[in-house]
């Protein structure tokens, strides 16, 4: 069935004249600006919103140039942003039997709340920095546009210690300590520098129109002096560094990706060498980055091919003069690569916190295999910070000696004062749970990184061991000794085993005992035993006397 043709039907008492009348009603209400015109540009009719934008006849000319300048936009999309005594305007036009009715919408107001979301959108609403969206599109227009000769720099710019900001004083202050940060990098930057935040405390500069590599290096070293100054925020003196990576184009790269990789891999540089630096990038960097994804790749196999295995060092007590336990190593032998460095592989493992899954898999192997020696003797563990740092360890360690059936006065956690870096009261709060069920903590390579008594105060850790650095010094280094003898005074005064570790020779040994350490572990004792050498070894090595 033909739908029927929706029709207007007026009462035969509404004459032309009415109806026009009704026309002109509807012209003047609408918000539109509307003039008909016959075929010599004459106006016809239009409403008070044409008469308002366009005024008196004489003005018609902007919207014939308008007209014209918009015919072909208009027949293929319907419209044209145009500007007409200085608003923006959309004209558009239908041709008439015998003229032209022209409309014409002031999108003026529209277009600047679309510029402005537009601009929010590539803002960082912390520091009104620009975002990773806004520093690609110029970066990209950068790159596009660049003369012959010209050299931009990308400078990616990472903070040192900021988390531990962040975290032991809150985010309000880590976020105004951004902002501040912000600032003092604006203030660094020339007139055609550009600058963004890409999150975290990730920041970003392209500089541009300088002699390069001068300026870039010349920037980086303010910058590094800027945001290296103490901050005064929210009663709190803050120290917080930063490093920076430096990538230049057309050299390192004349697409946006690529370039701005590059300065990450330069930025990645910065931060081994030491931080607080800058480092330009090289191509060698390229390739270490590709070695250590395939590094990377492969360690996160390993656990699935069970290619990790423990080894223990036995541990000396000078008192007893008896083996009283061992510490668990880990080593892994890749299919691929062979036996590889602990050294090697062990800081991957931290930065991309696969250490979490290794260090659980380590603490379940070591209690299983330590619950079968014949002899309960203790078994230490080490755990890294990060370990401490996902509120997960006190679940493992409880999970790992129920499993086990180890007695949890037999098993030791090894930490260096990194763990108290940072979030030190709950890192105190964890070991505290774990020291409450008669697992013992020890203090590990005391004497190196950031020692500090405050942090013997405020924990009452079982063991102090001392890094092997000061246990191998020569008698010609006075100050190593004097360190021994000094951490062996503290440990016995406060009640704490010291361990020595890496003794290697008996003047080593010697000398440690008469500086008053009480266990000592290394390779004058034994060298680290796979699991089913342990017997033999403890039967063996039941009596140590011989040492002293």
């Amino acid at each position: 069935m033909k739908s029927a043709a929706v029709q207007i039907i007026y009462p035969e008492s509404r004459n032309a004249l009415r109806v026009g009348d009704l026309a002109r009603s509807v012209l003047t209400n609408l918000q539109q600006a509307v003039v008909v015109l016959d075929n010599d540009n004459t106006i016809l009719l239009s409403n008070p919103n044409f008469d308002a934008m366009f005024g008196t006849a004489a003005d018609l000319a902007a919207l014939h140039e308008c007209r014209d300048r918009c015919a072909e936009a208009c027949a293929a999309a319907g419209g044209a942003a145009l500007q007409v005594f200085g608003r923006e305007v959309v004209v558009r036009q239908v041709a008439l039997p015998e003229g032209l009715l022209v409309t014409v919408d002031d999108v003026t107001d529209q277009l600047a709340e679309k510029a402005r979301v537009v601009e929010e959108a590539r803002t960082d609403t912390l520091t009104l920095l620009g975002n990773r969206l806004m520093l690609r599109e110029r970066l990209a227009e950068m790159l596009a546009r660049r003369g012959d000769g010209e050299v931009l720099a990308v400078l990616a710019i990472d903070l040192d210690r900021f988390k531990a900001v962040n975290d032991s004083l809150g985010h309000h202050v880590g976020d105004a300590l951004l902002r501040v940060v912000a600032q003092r990098i604006r203030s660094a930057l020339g007139r055609n520098d550009i600058a963004a935040r890409f999150g975290g405390d990730e920041f970003c500069v392209v500089q541009a129109g300088q002699a390069q590599p001068h300026a870039a290096a010349q920037l980086a070293k303010r910058l590094v002096d800027l945001i290296g100054r103490s901050y005064l925020l929210d009663g709190h003196l803050i120290n917080i560094g930063a490093s920076v990576g430096i990538a230049l184009s057309p050299a390192d790269g004349d697409d946006d990706n690529i370039i701005l990789k590059n300065a990450d891999l330069a930025l990645y540089r910065a931060k081994q060498e030491g931080r607080g630096r800058y480092s330009f990038f090289e191509s060698a960097m390229d390739d270490e980055m590709q070695a250590r994804r395939n590094l990377e790749i492969d360690l996160r196999r390993a656990l699935a091919l069970r290619e990790f295995s423990l080894v223990y060092q036995p541990q000396y007590n000078f008192e007893s003069q008896e083996i009283t336990g061992f510490e668990a190593l880990l080593r892994w032998n890749s299919a691929s690569r062979g036996m590889v460095s602990p050294a090697e592989f062990i800081p991957l493992a931290e930065e991309t916190g696969l250490i979490v899954q290794i260090g659980e898999w380590v603490l379940r192997t070591a209690c299983r295999e330590a619950a079968s020696w014949d002899k309960p003797l203790g078994i230490a563990v080490n755990v890294s910070a990060i370990q401490v740092g996902t509120n997960k360890l006190v679940s493992t360690v409880l999970s790992a000696l129920a499993e086990s059936g180890l007695a949890p006065t037999r098993l030791e956690l090894e930490i260096t004062e990194s763990v108290l870096i940072g979030d030190h009261r709950s890192a105190l709060e964890v070991l505290q749970s774990i020291r409450a069920v008669g697992v013992q903590v020890s203090m590990d390579d005391f004497g190196t990184g950031y020692s500090s008594l405050s942090n013997l105060r405020s924990f009452p850790f079982d063991k102090i061991k001392i890094d092997q650095s000061f246990v191998r010094a020569s008698l010609d280094d006075p100050g190593s000794m004097a360190i021994v003898r000094a951490i062996a005074a503290l440990g016995h005064s406060l009640g704490m085993t010291t361990t020595a570790e890496g003794v290697e020779t008996e003047e080593q040994l010697a000398r440690i005992l008469a500086d008053g350490c009480t266990d000592v572990q290394g390779y004058l004792i034994s060298r680290p035993l796979p699991p089913e050498n342990i017997a033999g070894f403890l039967q063996t090595h039941s009596d140590k006397a011989g040492l002293r």
